[in-house]
């Protein structure tokens, strides 16, 4: 089984997502591009890459550069060692033939650490300033999650109760956009989509910003309606396989993500998310009487 504590260096690809929001925009052109298209990327000349992503050499040497490497020719040596070694690639497939139940436990316990660690990496700490600063000045805070994410969104309820801000999660496509009708300015509405085009939560944010709420997103990482909608966005990262589809490792992202806000938010409250715990676990003592 894989140790959590060994240092894994990121990927490149993950890298690449770390510093994407700190790129120019021909910069960002190219990383879509490259994202888009890893495995194509690792056949191509520096001058085919810029013609592909519409940007000169030189926006292409200097992304390379950004990222550590001495030139383009290191930056693809790393990125197809990465695409095409197996061996590197922890997100492996389960094989329902040659897997017997311990090597299903260590690939799933494997993938799901590494989709923590590529997570971690791509906090954009600036947004995560800006998200934590509107939830702990918020009059109210909504979250709003379909399907999977919906129990992400009750997690999020459940634990942000204590700090005394008043909230509520809303599973509901109707009562979300009920709710977020009535949000006005100093509310905040966190929308949860791994896909990040979920209809229901856009429709619920877009209500939520239009009613002068701030609105937050918790997606994975790339383009999507979701992004260009919320005010601001914490990102998760997953790889897919036939077996594990991005939504389940990215599950666990999600809930990280939640528990890094409520703290952050907890200790800027410390002592009245101290006094609300503690009034919580006298209620459960008493009813347990």
């Amino acid at each position: 089984m894989a140790d959590i504590s060994t240092h894994v260096p990121p990927s490149v690809l993950t890298q690449l997502r770390a510093i994407y929001s700190q790129l120019s925009g021909k910069e960002q052109q190219i990383a879509d591009y490259i994202l888009e298209h890893a495995s194509d990327v690792i056949h191509l000349s520096i001058t085919e890459l810029a013609d592909q992503s519409q940007c000169a050499d030189a926006t292409v040497f200097r992304l390379c550069r950004r990222l550590g490497f001495r030139g383009y020719q290191a930056f693809k040596i790393a990125l197809a060692s990465e695409v095409t070694n197996p061996k590197q690639s922890i997100y492996q497939e389960i094989n329902l033939d040659d897997d017997d139940l311990g090597s299903i436990a260590e690939k799933i316990f494997t993938a799901n650490i590494e989709t923590l660690r590529d997570t971690q990496q791509i906090i954009d700490k600036e947004a995560l300033m800006k998200i934590v600063n509107c939830l702990e000045t918020a009059r109210r805070i909504e979250f709003y999650g379909s399907g999977g994410s919906a129990a992400i969104a009750q997690d999020a309820y459940h634990k942000f109760m204590r700090t005394g801000i008043p909230c509520i999660h809303h599973s509901d496509a109707h009562y979300q956009v009920m709710s977020a009708s009535l949000l006005s300015a100093g509310d905040v509405a966190v929308g949860i989509s791994h896909s990040g085009s979920n209809e229901d939560i856009l429709e619920a944010l877009r209500v939520a910003k239009e009613a002068g709420a701030k609105t937050i997103g918790i997606t994975s990482y790339g383009k999507s309606p979701l992004v260009r909608l919320a005010d601001i966005c914490l990102y998760t990262t997953s790889r897919e396989t036939v077996f594990r589809t991005e939504a389940l490792s990215s599950r666990l992202a999600q809930l990280s993500l939640i528990d890094l806000l409520y703290v952050a938010v907890s200790l800027r409250r410390q002592e009245q998310t101290i006094t609300n715990i503690q009034h919580i676990r006298e209620a459960i003592s008493l009813k347990r009487l």
